[in-house]
């Protein structure tokens, strides 16, 4: 057997056993979406069970994605046909329609450099063992601290890669540290962002963002999917995604649904800490977020699907904090507003077969 043929072999295993792992772990959080929905509602209809497996095995070409389809039929209490299951969105989607360009979005000091917008609030970076300025100008050390505070007392400092809280550090001036931030590892220095007065009133110190997802289409008309607005807790200093409130937002005028969400997918109709109701509640500047992520969409076509946290601060501005064009959360929107993407294709992308011992293995 010649190094060439081992090489592949190994390379095969390696990714039937990534696939195997992938799939395993959304089943079993899909799975345990589901329980939690039907420990609330009870058990969800056999029949619309049955027509959910029958599409992920005809549609997809695997039971494997039935676990993400049956979690939206609980929810909604019946299926519907066109929605994307997320782990075919991150198994299929993902690589098909980004590639190599949805990882741009982990590297924060390149938004403004891709962007040339001022809705970012990058102060500084760090970057392989130098600091720049947001114009991307590098700074001595000594001088870190008094730009980097010049306008507020506090700054977030978010690492490379990082996500829904993971990898984010609030600072202040007085514990400020620039060997700290170089213990840390690669990332961008932010503002700390006071937001409009209208999130107050969920009573979370956590500044509430609204995720908005767009997509390009074959023709390269750019759209919005789906949107939701994510709130922390009352103790949460930034939103963390095992203790945050979700509410679908209205895609036309920007109004929240009637009911909110947990971390578990269980329904709320009030904020569980402030008691403030959703319905009737309307996002301020919402026309402005939407028109400014198209904008920004626009400028990185190459990702096709974008999710966007952006938020509204205290001037009314609007505010992009966060941005993922690789696999961003579809799944709530998903089930809270879908099918969302039903018109792009997506479904024909998973030319799928079943490798020898029964591993799915996707064809490129």
């Amino acid at each position: 057997m010649s190094p060439k043929h081992v090489e592949t072999l190994v390379k095969g295993s390696w990714r039937n056993l990534a696939c195997r792992r992938f799939h395993w772990r959304h089943g079993v959080e899909a799975r345990s979406i589901r329980r939690a929905i039907e420990s609330r509602h009870g058990r969800t209809d056999p029949a619309q069970l049955a027509l959910a497996d029958a599409y992920a095995r005809d549609v997809f070409g695997d039971a494997c994605y039935a676990p993400w389809l049956q979690a939206y039929t609980a929810f909604t209490g019946t299926f519907r046909e066109g929605w994307i299951p997320d782990n075919y969105y991150g198994w299929v989607v993902v690589p098909k329609l980004k590639g190599l360009y949805g990882q741009m979005s982990h590297l924060k000091p390149v938004s403004r450099l891709l962007f040339r917008d001022d809705v970012f609030p990058d102060i500084a970076y760090y970057v392989n063992g130098m600091f720049f300025s947001s114009d991307h100008i590098a700074i001595p050390e000594s001088e870190v601290a008094d730009l980097v505070f010049s306008t507020s007392e506090r700054v977030a400092f978010k690492l490379d890669q990082s996500s829904q809280g993971r990898g984010v550090f609030l600072l202040d001036r007085k514990d400020f540290r620039v060997a700290q931030i170089k213990s840390l590892g690669n990332g961008v220095l932010q503002r700390f962002i006071v937001q409009h007065k209208w999130f107050d009133q969920f009573a979370s110190k956590a500044v509430a963002t609204v995720r908005l997802t767009t997509v390009v289409d074959d023709a390269g008309r750019i759209s919005l999917r789906a949107c939701f607005l994510r709130l922390g807790r009352a103790t949460d200093t930034y939103i963390r995604p095992d203790s945050e409130v979700c509410v679908a937002v209205d895609l036309k005028s920007g109004r929240l649904s009637s009911r909110g969400y947990l971390n578990d997918w269980t329904d709320v109709d009030a904020h569980p800490d402030s008691k403030v109701a959703f319905s009737g509640l309307t996002l301020p500047a919402f026309a402005e977020c939407v028109g400014k992520v198209i904008e920004l969409h626009a400028k990185v076509p190459f990702a096709r699907c974008i999710g966007w946290d952006v938020t509204v601060d205290a001037n009314g501005q609007v505010v992009v904090l966060e941005w993922n064009a690789e696999h961003n959360d579809v799944k709530f929107g998903e089930a809270t507003q879908g099918p969302c993407f039903s018109d792009l294709g997506w479904e024909t992308l998973g030319s799928l077969r079943r490798a020898s011992g029964g591993t799915l293995v996707q064809a490129r």
